[in-house]
């Protein structure tokens, strides 16, 4: 008969409870993730209610409330380009209850266009998942002189830091003040807090033109009440297939592109936040979110967590070659 050695005994021990403390490990794992979520969540907008940011999130909303049986609220805390919303869920607790949808303005832009920011847009957060990418339209009063990005490029020329352009938001504010750079122009910036408040200053007239997301340009300019000159990516856009891009209209070079994404506190356990990525993931081919995208002239498009990582450090490079040429000074 063997004898097995108390050493042997010990080993084997060690092995059967590093074995159990992963199975329970990984039992823990799949309950965090099962059960959440048991409580409402509540999604932070960086911006305005009825900007192309806050109609995603609704939208999206919708089938999280339906697909985790939890209700979603959406709360509007626009403001210092994003940054309100931003320092709120980066000090929120880290439990998947609290999530911020927002763009590349908190997340890429905002750190080359500020000296200091509330909060940091890596340290602090965790990725979740993309949520969709799209492109600005450039816009006038409809009752403008200017037809065409010709003209309003040649009246800027004509009375240099008289014409003015409002922004809601870093997309925004980025994509005029790359025109005003590639084109050799001087218009006077307005900044606002969110890009719907902007529009409604352009169609009464306070300020000239803006370059603003498809979602709160478009139905304005179906009314008749503002008129599209140019589309700011490289590819025209399927809701105005008649408005060629910037760079068609002669301004050469011009491309400029938005992104939403989905981001929870840092410290959020990944058992949450690939359940959430799941729920968001699943959201983003609803019903509801497709509407969005087809009136928002956006796409969807997601990620793994680590993917939007990447992603949002290449696009933090770019936005700052994109600043820095621009010379936009830090405020």
């Amino acid at each position: 008969m063997n004898r097995i050695s108390p050493r042997s005994i010990r080993r084997r021990a060690l092995v059967a409870a590093a074995g159990l403390c992963a199975g329970l490990a990984a039992a823990g794992t799949a309950l965090a993730q099962d059960a959440y979520p048991n409580k409402p969540i509540t999604f932070v907008v960086p911006f305005a209610a009825g900007s192309a940011t806050d109609q995603l999130a609704r939208a999206v909303g919708q089938s999280v409330t339906t697909d985790g049986t939890q209700p979603v609220v959406v709360d509007n805390r626009a403001g210092a380009s994003g940054m309100i919303a931003a320092q709120a869920v980066a000090r929120a607790a880290p439990d998947g209850y609290t999530v911020l949808i927002t763009t590349n303005t908190t997340h890429a832009a905002n750190e080359h266009l500020y000296r200091k920011l509330s909060y940091d847009p890596v340290k602090d957060f965790v990725p979740v998942t993309g949520l969709g990418k799209g492109g600005q339209v450039l816009v006038v009063n409809a009752q403008a002189p200017f037809k065409d990005v010709g003209e309003l490029l040649a009246a800027a020329r004509k009375a240099p830091g008289k014409l003015s352009f409002g922004s809601g938001s870093s997309s925004s504010r980025v994509a005029g003040e790359m025109l005003k750079q590639l084109a050799g122009v001087d218009i006077l910036h307005v900044p606002y807090k969110s890009n719907p408040i902007a529009i409604t200053d352009l169609l009464g007239g306070q300020i000239d033109m803006m370059i603003t997301d498809t979602s709160t340009g478009v139905p304005q300019i179906k009314a008749g009440k503002l008129r599209a000159l140019g589309y700011s990516t490289q590819k025209r856009s399927a809701q105005l297939p008649d408005v060629p891009t910037i760079a068609e209209a002669g301004v050469k070079g011009y491309d400029m592109g938005y992104w939403f994404a989905a981001y929870v506190p840092a410290g959020t356990p990944a058992a949450v936040v690939e359940r959430l990525r799941g729920l968001l993931v699943h959201a983003t081919q609803s019903d509801g979110a497709k509407s969005f995208y087809d009136m928002a002239g956006s796409e969807a498009w997601t990620t793994t967590s680590q993917e939007l990582a990447a992603f949002q450090a290449a696009e933090t490079q770019k936005w700052g070659q994109v600043i820095r040429a621009a010379g936009i000074e830090p405020e």
